[in-house]
């Protein structure tokens, strides 16, 4: 059995296509997988045998997993398993890593998008937003309807929704209404599953004030496995102007996220 289980596909019951982060994650799995088989270290061109990687791909993901400390690089130019990886392999404490490990890169991507970042996920049947990065200068939305009631105004919610079967989805809407929020909520589910069907997977889900006046959200998916969740963040309306730019900084950068999840 391989010491990594790569991120599963999308469900064929969805007509969800894997996103380029996706594919990111799936060849950093592969190097992880060559580097913890040498285990005195191994050598860049050991690795893009192991691989089939070419160098310039190959060396993108070494500095992002060495950055990510999933990877260290010794003094002979050689690479081995670092901090990071050997925690989150590790079945002792585990959950606490994996959460210290996604609050430091939701940090990380809130100062790089400048904006409030969220990860959520659905679980249970229910949306849960795990974890939040803000700050005096990037500020959370005000959660003045608890998310789990909103899953059809937030982009997050949509988001997650756009993961699921059709099955999945009406039954999600069968024990949550689509109440109105603002008066840009879409309250007709008919329209709220059209705009999910055609919602591409590589293009950032958003909400235009949908859920709160004064406040513009975006969300990308995060596949690991079988789970279904997204990132996702939100700026004050008169960003507006920022925020696809910054959606997809957030999609480029959910690659170490994925990988998390994954390990």
């Amino acid at each position: 059995m391989a010491l990594f289980q790569p991120p599963g596909d999308p469900s064929p019951e969805s007509g969800r296509e894997p996103t380029a982060p996706f594919h990111s994650v799936q060849y950093a799995l592969r190097v992880l997988e060559s580097v913890a088989r040498h285990r005195d270290g191994a050598q860049e061109d050991a690795i893009s045998r192991d691989t089939g990687l070419p160098p310039g791909q190959l060396n993108h993901l070494l500095r992002m997993l060495c950055r990510e400390q999933y990877l260290q690089r010794i003094t002979d130019g050689a690479y081995v398993v670092g901090e990071a990886l050997m925690l989150l392999s590790s079945g002792t404490n585990r959950d606490h890593a994996l959460q210290d490990k996604l609050q430091r890169t939701l940090g990380e991507l809130r100062d790089t998008v400048g904006a409030a970042v969220y990860f959520s996920r659905y679980h249970n049947g229910e949306l849960e937003t795990t974890q939040v990065a803000d700050g005096p200068r990037t500020p959370a939305v005000n959660q003045w309807v608890d998310f789990r009631s909103a899953v059809h105004a937030t982009a997050i919610g949509k988001c997650l929704l756009s993961q699921l079967d059709h099955d999945g989805r009406m039954d999600h809407l069968t024990r949550h209404k689509t109440a109105r929020l603002t008066s840009r909520t879409i309250t007709d589910e008919r329209l709220l599953l059209n705009a999910l069907d055609r919602q591409p997977p590589t293009v950032p889900t958003l909400d235009l004030q949908e859920y709160a006046v004064g406040t513009v959200c975006a969300a990308v998916p995060v596949t690991a496995g079988s789970a279904v969740s997204c990132l996702g963040l939100s700026l004050p309306v008169d960003q507006a102007h920022r925020l696809r730019r910054a959606a997809e900084t957030l999609s480029k950068k959910a690659a170490p996220v994925m990988l998390s999840l994954a390990l």
